[in-house]
């Protein structure tokens, strides 16, 4: 019997019980209270290459990271030959909370020697931090890439390293963050393209928001129409199908004029009429969660 046994064979002759592990609770917004929320769903979500520094502070300590969408091999972090660190948002969870999960996934990557990936997500419980108790930078600002190169920056690769990075990069959908409405994402998937947009306010109110513009007619952008919205970590992401024959900047000024129609039936507390009620179950019916 080894040391282990032995130990949990003591304990129980004893009647010493081990302490049960609780699991992390569900949060439905688990990047609430973060800067930028709607960013961080957009990198988690719907952005597939993109990279973000943020400052954290873990046990005492102050660390300048880079969140990345994702990162070679499906890693949930690494550190780089010069200490860097990179966590990816998009490496899969194992709880509830998606903001603890990556909390001790920054955790964890700190302690990496450099040059080093973290193969595996440690194991989140209720006790674990998350990452409002880490970031202490006031701002996130989004930078989207073409492609995966930002992973080897300053690195030079042999032949077979960049025939490697040329097929990840390949399968990259072309997108751009809109200029004038941050958390809105014009991509290019096969021969359509569509504008997603992150609503970092209420669900309900999103949602109530939508059905006024959508029963009196300003619910498009341009002439592009809205086809539904998705909901992802508490918030509503609605979607657009745009012209594919010009460039997002193309949409930008429809854009900026969609974002001041729906600021204004947001702020509207008025109960919805017959008609909004109708284009609100119409928008709900289309509506999918994706966390």
């Amino acid at each position: 019997m080894g040391k282990a046994s032995r130990r949990k064979a003591q304990k129980k002759a004893a009647g010493i019980k081990p302490a049960k592990v609780q699991p992390a609770p569900y949060v439905a917004r688990p990047f609430e209270g973060l800067p930028n929320q709607a960013q961080w769903v957009a990198m988690r979500e719907i952005v597939p290459a993109a990279s973000a520094p943020v400052t954290v502070e873990v046990d005492g300590t102050s660390h300048d990271i880079t969140l990345a969408t994702v990162l070679p091999m499906g890693w949930p972090a690494m550190k780089r030959d010069t200490g860097e660190i990179f966590v990816a948002l998009q490496s899969l969870t194992g709880s509830g909370d998606a903001s603890r999960d990556l909390a001790e996934v920054v955790r964890a990557a700190i302690e990496l020697e450099a040059g080093m990936p973290l193969e595996d997500a440690p194991r989140t419980t209720a006790d674990s931090p998350r990452m409002q108790d880490f970031v202490k930078s006031e701002d996130l600002e989004v930078t989207v890439h073409d492609g995966f190169d930002f992973w080897v920056e300053g690195q030079d690769l042999d032949e077979a390293g960049r025939a490697s990075m040329d097929r990840a990069n390949e399968s990259v959908s072309p997108t751009v963050r809109m200029k004038d409405v941050p958390s809105a994402y014009w991509c290019q998937i096969g021969q359509r393209t569509y504008v997603r947009w992150v609503l970092e306010v209420d669900e309900d109110k999103a949602t109530d928001a939508l059905a006024r513009l959508h029963a009196a007619g300003e619910s498009g952008l341009g002439e592009g129409r809205l086809l539904g919205a998705f909901r992802a970590y508490g918030l509503l992401v609605p979607v657009w199908e745009v012209d594919a024959s010009v460039e997002a900047s193309a949409h930008d000024a429809e854009m900026k004029a969609l974002a001041a129609r729906f600021d204004k039936a947001v702020k509207n507390d008025a109960a919805l009429t017959p008609q909004e009620r109708r284009a609100r179950n119409g928008v709900v019916s289309r509506q999918i969660t994706l966390r």
